[in-house]
């Protein structure tokens, strides 16, 4: 495993102690990393001292936030960090690892109503250019499950409104990349990507209530009973 030293790496190596107070991260875990691979190890200065770079707490950042925000397991981290260290991998293929680690599991369905989702699916993805792989893939999967559950509850008409949410699918996928396409490193390219997938996901939850909020005023003004969006002051 090979980790590329910072520029300012030879001025910045520190002890372990150190590293933990910049990282945030227990002792007792960097060594777990260490001893798993995740972290390569230091500079020994003794045998049993050694000194940390810059690289280092940019590693344990990473792993943290796969993890933590993330939720990725152990085993998904490894897979990722093993690909960058590879020194061979695009952008593009590690990502797809890692949003596989953050997709959530998908959820069961019969055999008739995930037939029809894959093809409502695929019909969505050849008009609008997105790559579609085998129904085994856990971002798929997970967009099968959603459709099913929509049909299930008896609300088909939302699925006419399907083009127009994956327009605005295409234009958040955009801003999210737009910002990282200059990052060289990639451990900071998978970082970025990977919080702003899942704190992006509650950013936009929160935005789309607030502007439900909005959008119930325009709609049902003058309706018998239109007063305050929500619980009543006590």
């Amino acid at each position: 495993m090979t980790l590329e030293p910072s520029p300012r790496s030879e001025l910045a190596r520190v002890r372990m102690a150190e590293l933990s107070e910049k990282t945030g991260v227990p002792v007792a875990t960097i060594k777990y990393y260490l001893r798993e691979g995740l972290v390569p190890p230091g500079e020994r200065t003794s045998p049993n001292q050694a000194k940390y770079d810059d690289g280092h707490v940019q590693r344990i950042k990473l792993i943290r936030a796969l993890m933590d925000v993330g939720g990725l397991s152990l085993a998904t981290v490894g897979e990722v960090l093993a690909e960058v260290d590879t020194g061979e991998a695009s952008p593009h293929h590690v990502l797809g690892i890692a949003q596989q680690g953050i997709t959530t599991s998908p959820q069961v369905v019969d055999d008739e109503a995930r037939e029809w989702a894959l093809a409502t699916v695929r019909d969505l993805t050849e008009r609008r250019g997105w790559p579609c792989k085998s129904g085994d893939d856990l971002v798929i999967q997970a967009l099968v499950g959603v459709l099913c559950t929509i049909r299930e509850v008896g609300h088909g008409w939302y699925l006419d409104k399907l083009d127009d949410y994956a327009e605005i699918a295409d234009r958040i996928a955009d801003l999210d990349l737009e910002g990282i396409a200059g990052i060289e490193s990639l451990e900071k390219i998978i970082e970025i990507a990977v919080v702003e997938t899942v704190l992006g996901d509650r950013l936009l939850s929160v935005l789309r209530r607030l502007a439900q909020q909005r959008a119930s005023k325009a709609y049902f003004a003058g309706v018998a009973g239109d007063g305050q969006f929500g619980r009543r002051s006590p």
